[in-house]
């Protein structure tokens, strides 16, 4: 994947570590698309993302808006430049056809690997950045999405992106 995303002409001027913020920050949720947020997912120091973050922003692939609420915080959202990116060059063509041909095989291996990425987490006290409908907090309300950790309801969308506020359902206590 590093060779193939090194070679890629469209990502020339992109670091792997960017390259893995921009794809971070195209799954998350409004909970997690912080520079905090970013840190916590790639398992780098601040000032490595935060540096990251600042070229990015000076490519115009991602900007920061101030969060409404808190206005110490920071949020960021890709540009349609950086949706373009992403789009353009994933799924790499060699990995979506090698799992074509692996057929119903390559839904068991994703299987397998998820369970044994939850192990590791588990095992090892990592955050699990899963999906929001994966959540033990997430619910349904008057038939809507709605998260009981921060009590707010959550739009249809919200509920397949992934979340720094995750605690899977085997968790529950």
């Amino acid at each position: 994947m590093r060779i193939w995303f090194r070679q890629h002409p469209l990502l020339a001027d992109i670091q792997p570590i960017q390259l893995s913020a921009l794809m971070y920050l195209a799954r998350c949720n409004r909970y997690s698309n912080t520079p905090l947020g970013v840190t916590d997912y790639l398992g780098l120091t601040k000032g490595t993302v935060s540096q990251s973050l600042k070229t990015l922003e000076s490519k115009g692939l991602i900007v920061k808006s101030q969060d409404a609420r808190d206005k110490r915080s920071v949020h960021l959202e890709l540009t349609p430049a950086a949706r373009e990116l992403l789009d353009a060059v994933l799924p790499p063509a060699f990995l979506a056809s090698a799992a074509q041909q692996m057929d119903a095989n390559a839904e068991q291996l994703e299987t397998l690997l998820g369970e044994l990425l939850r192990n590791v987490q588990r095992g090892n006290d990592i955050a699990s950045f899963g999906l929001c409908k994966t959540c033990r907090f997430h619910r349904e309300e008057n038939g809507a999405p709605f998260c009981g950790l921060t009590h707010e309801p959550l739009t249809p969308g919200d509920a397949e992106l992934i979340c720094r506020e995750h605690h899977p359902l085997d968790d529950a206590a």
